[in-house]
């Protein structure tokens, strides 16, 4: 992570209602790695301008759902008004070049992100188009499980296959195999999609893949690669404790049997063999060489191109081995198929990738960089964390993840660099990931399951499970303060 030189944090005494537009600040912002200006301006009209601008932005992104409005569009306007306010006042100041450096700074933090994101989209693209995610829903409707089997079959591939796939295309995945399966139980799809949206955000908890918060905190150094692993226990006891309870109230009868059958297309297996050697790569450049694990991902992308031209290139020949095998075999079905074959490219996966998603993560990354270059993440940072401790601010950042969304809290987090142990650093890792699952909002993958399972899985539906959700989430906490106590007596 490139090094800011910070300015070492100085007492502050803003108005009263300063301190709460720093509390709006908290629950409505991600951030990069922000470094605090040379102006103090937490107490100026720019500065409640900018604040304002943010919070109406993000009540903007909030109200998605209602407004049919995709959510970068607000942000990326939020954005470009706050660093010209910063701009303007460093102008007046005499000071351009450092308003220029820190936008510089911010850029540069959020683009090795955006393309380590983009290289693992494109990558779950492929699989996807390779039907690789097709033939797993396939085998899983045509084994004829009974609901109750179902349901923890769903739950457990969704804790294990997230850490590796991140918890939305994981979350959504499973998703569509319950309401294939359990198509007008509604009562049965709901119960199901919240053990779902529970399991893929605890699976994603301990690995850097698994989310955009441990992706961050991974990058920005504060964890290594392999320690992450030291959260599979709460992360585990997160999932289990409500899944448990929520099996209880599953009638134990079977769905219709459906027929359904899936091929993996051609060079799904290598693709997943090249996918697994990318992560490699990144994990080697940050662990050995000390570089950005970007590097890596874009090497793997890289691979997945020379194989895509591989795959183009011998396309007519492996259609026309094909052809003779089905039709000595009579096979009219997969001839058919045949006929319906398109080349495979990458630049199609490329475009395919969700550049909403990484419009919004630009605006909120610059919106709070933003802010916090004018001050108000030192001053929150002295105010939570000072105050409350560091294990009471990072639970209470969990719970406040539920509301607002993981990823905006721990960007914030990151932002204010608290000086935290290894252990407190592993708490809001925890946390930010799995509190989101307390409701429906929370986390990417219950808004986007909302949408998926429209009518069956409802932000009501969810809601009703809160309690042992919430037990879960105080379980994890307890679990990782028992056994990983050791880690809170190191400090990065």
């Amino acid at each position: 992570m490139p090094s800011f030189g910070r300015q070492t944090l100085r007492p502050r005494h803003p108005a009263w209602w300063s301190g709460c537009l720093v509390l709006a600040c908290l629950l409505f912002s991600p951030a990069a790695f922000a470094v605090t200006g040379e102006l103090d301006l937490t107490d100026s009209v720019v500065g409640l301008v900018a604040v304002s601008i943010f919070v109406l932005a993000y009540a903007l992104v909030m109200g998605e759902e209602k407004l049919h409005m995709r959510k970068s569009k607000p942000v990326l306007i939020a954005a470009g008004i706050i660093w010209a306010l910063i701009g303007w006042v460093y102008v007046q100041a005499g000071m351009p070049a450092e308003a220029e450096h820190a936008f510089r700074e911010t850029l540069l933090e959020f683009t090795e992100l955006m393309l380590f994101l983009l290289v693992a989209m494109t990558y779950i693209n492929a699989l996807d188009e390779r039907r690789a995610f097709d033939v797993l829903r396939s085998w899983m409707v045509r084994k004829g499980f009974t609901y109750r089997q179902l349901f923890w079959i769903t739950g457990s591939l969704a804790f294990v296959i997230s850490p590796i796939a991140d918890n939305l295309t994981t979350a959504l995945l499973m998703c569509a195999v319950v309401t294939k399966v359990a198509e007008g139980d509604k009562r049965f799809i709901n119960l199901a999609c919240v053990n779902i949206v529970v399991a893929a955000n605890a699976g994603g908890a301990f690995s850097p893949f698994g989310d955009i918060t441990t992706l961050m905190v991974w990058q920005a150094g504060m964890i290594q690669f392999q320690e992450f692993f030291v959260l599979l226990g709460p992360s585990l006891v997160n999932f289990l404790i409500p899944a448990v309870a929520m099996s209880f109230f599953i009638k134990n009868r079977k769905p219709d049997s459906m027929e359904e059958e899936v091929w993996l297309k051609r060079g799904a297996r290598r693709i997943i063999f090249l996918f697994l050697l990318t992560v490699a790569t990144a994990v080697a450049c940050h662990t050995f060489l000390h570089l950005p694990p970007v590097l890596g991902m874009m090497t793997g992308l890289g691979y997945l191109q020379f194989f895509g031209y591989f795959l183009r290139r011998t396309l007519p020949r492996s259609l026309e081995k094909k052809r003779t095998r089905y039709a000595r075999r009579g096979d009219d079905k997969k001839l058919a198929q045949l006929g319906s074959v398109v080349p495979f490219d990458v630049f199609n996966r490329v475009a395919r990738a969700e550049w909403d998603t990484l419009l919004f993560f630009y605006g909120v990354v610059m919106c709070v960089g933003g802010l916090g270059y004018m001050g108000y993440l030192a001053m929150l940072s002295e105010s939570l964390y000072s105050g409350w401790g560091a294990t009471n601010a990072n639970i209470a950042l969990g719970l406040i993840s539920a509301v607002v969304d993981n990823i905006p809290v721990m960007f914030a987090v990151l932002t204010m660099e608290p000086e935290m142990s290894h252990g407190h650093w592993l708490l809001i890792t925890l946390t930010a990931g799995v509190g989101g699952s307390l409701l429906s909002i929370g986390s990417a993958a219950g808004v986007a399951l909302m949408g998926q399972a429209r009518g069956n899985y409802t932000f009501m539906g969810h809601l009703r499970w809160a309690p042992v959700i919430a037990l879960g989430y105080a379980a994890s906490i307890a679990t990782h303060l028992w056994l990983n106590a050791g880690t809170f007596q190191v400090f990065g």
